[in-house]
């Protein structure tokens, strides 16, 4: 019985071919596992700075100024008779936008204060006593405070008044 050489040489074969299909098959998964880890990595070392310079953005954002007030002088004023005749003395905070509205207010301190002292000789005592009727009166200031100056002017940019001292006798 000889044996055929060829027919050995199929059978070498067979066994070498399905080793070879697996190695392939394992490297083609060890690259798809490679290139899948890879892409991960990339997207999340690629966005994360993203998410950083987003927090830097929000980080400059403009922080808030700082409040500047201006105190205003002493007001005495008569109050509309209400049944008797009394007297108002205040003292009068502004809260302006910024230094350059302070400069403003300084230089129109004059009008500021006769449009004020109209406005708070024109109130009866029963107006100016309640905290509702002391809030209608801060507003009231503001929005005297406000008005331009001459025609074409700016409002000033008053964003509130703070009453530091408030007597009605």
């Amino acid at each position: 019985m000889a044996k055929d050489p060829k027919a050995a040489a199929p059978a070498e074969e067979a066994p070498a071919a399905g080793s070879k299909k697996k190695l392939i098959m394992i490297i083609v998964i060890v690259l798809l596992v490679l290139g899948g880890g890879g892409g991960a990595a990339a997207w999340f070392f690629l966005h994360k700075p993203a998410k950083e310079e987003h927090k830097v953005e929000e980080k400059h954002e403009e922080a808030p100024k700082p409040p500047v007030f201006v105190s205003l002088e002493t007001f005495t004023v008569n109050l509309q008779p209400d049944p008797d005749s009394q007297f108002l003395q205040v003292d009068l905070t502004l809260k302006v936008a910024d230094p350059e509205q302070a400069e403003i207010v300084k230089l129109h301190m004059p009008e500021i204060r006769n449009r004020l002292l109209m406005l708070l000789s024109s109130k009866k005592p029963s107006e100016v006593t309640s905290i509702e009727g002391k809030k209608a009166l801060s507003d009231e200031i503001v929005a005297q405070v406000k008005l331009p100056f001459s025609a074409g002017e700016k409002p000033l940019e008053v964003s509130g008044v703070f009453f530091t001292s408030f007597v009605v006798q």
